[in-house]
């Protein structure tokens, strides 16, 4: 798969029409109550509006610029529609500036262009997927990602995420053809603690090295171990190979759960 290097982003300022700036609350929620740890600080920076809807039906646009996102990490593109409207997308792998897209119910299988799964061929890669037809595209969106098509059955496509999970979703929603850009973002080292810090994420401490009073796993003379067969939770509950997964109305769409990594 290859991919456009970072270095061949546009270099331009982002679309102030197209920014949001939203309140940083450390992993807090209305009540100033933590309820994600290990969060606070970092740079500060914009969100990015993107279209994951078809909102330009039938109306063919120009990919006018590739920019870096810093709120998601696959690259997005700026593309320009008729009359001089602009909108965000999420760039699939090899799009290139001045390449032409479009959103029609169908059209050509081609890299950007977004249409409804039933129109889709067999094999075909497809990111940004609607799970409820006219809500916009929810699955499939980070760097690197993408489903296959796999079957048309009825009025319902079977897609192979890419966790390997095979589910089904209505063939009347809309999906983006290929994959999402960036995908060697999985390969990134963080090579020293200021970059996580800049990205938001405070440090974590260990169990093992706090007090009974804090932690399961605290206490003891010196190095010891966690002093029990499975950890746990600060909280007490059971940590790690646990499934936290409730029954949700989704599961019926499940055909394949994903398969264990060896």
């Amino acid at each position: 798969m290859t991919e456009f290097p970072k270095k061949i982003l546009s270099r331009k300022e982002p679309e102030k029409r197209l920014l949001l700036a939203f309140k940083q609350r450390a992993g807090r929620n209305v009540s100033g109550k933590i309820t994600v740890r290990h969060q606070g600080g970092g740079v500060k920076k914009l969100y990015r509006k993107i279209d994951f809807g078809q909102e330009k039906m039938g109306i063919p646009g120009k990919v006018a610029a590739l920019e870096y996102d810093p709120y998601r990490t696959a690259f997005i593109a700026l593309v320009e529609y008729q009359g001089g409207d602009k909108r965000y997308i999420l760039a699939p792998v090899d799009l290139k500036i001045g390449d032409e897209i479009i959103c029609a119910e169908k059209t050509d299988v081609r890299k950007g262009n977004r249409m409804q799964l039933k129109n889709v061929p067999v094999g075909t890669m497809v990111y940004n997927i609607e799970i409820e037809p006219g809500r916009g595209g929810r699955m499939a969106r980070s760097a690197g990602n993408g489903a296959r098509i796999l079957a048309h059955e009825d009025k319902y496509t079977n897609l192979e995420m890419p966790s390997s999970e095979i589910r089904k979703v209505l063939s009347a929603g809309y999906a983006s053809i290929g994959a999402v850009s960036h995908p060697e973002w999985a390969y990134a080292v963080i090579r020293k603690a200021g970059s996580s810090r800049q990205r938001g994420i405070r440090p974590s401490v260990r169990g093992t090295v706090m007090n009974p009073v804090d932690h399961p796993h605290g206490g003891g003379e010196g190095r010891t171990s966690r002093g029990m067969s499975h950890p746990k939770t600060p909280w007490g509950k059971p940590a790690m190979g646990v499934k936290t997964r409730g029954r949700k109305w989704t599961d019926k769409y499940i055909l394949q759960r994903r398969r264990k990594k060896k």
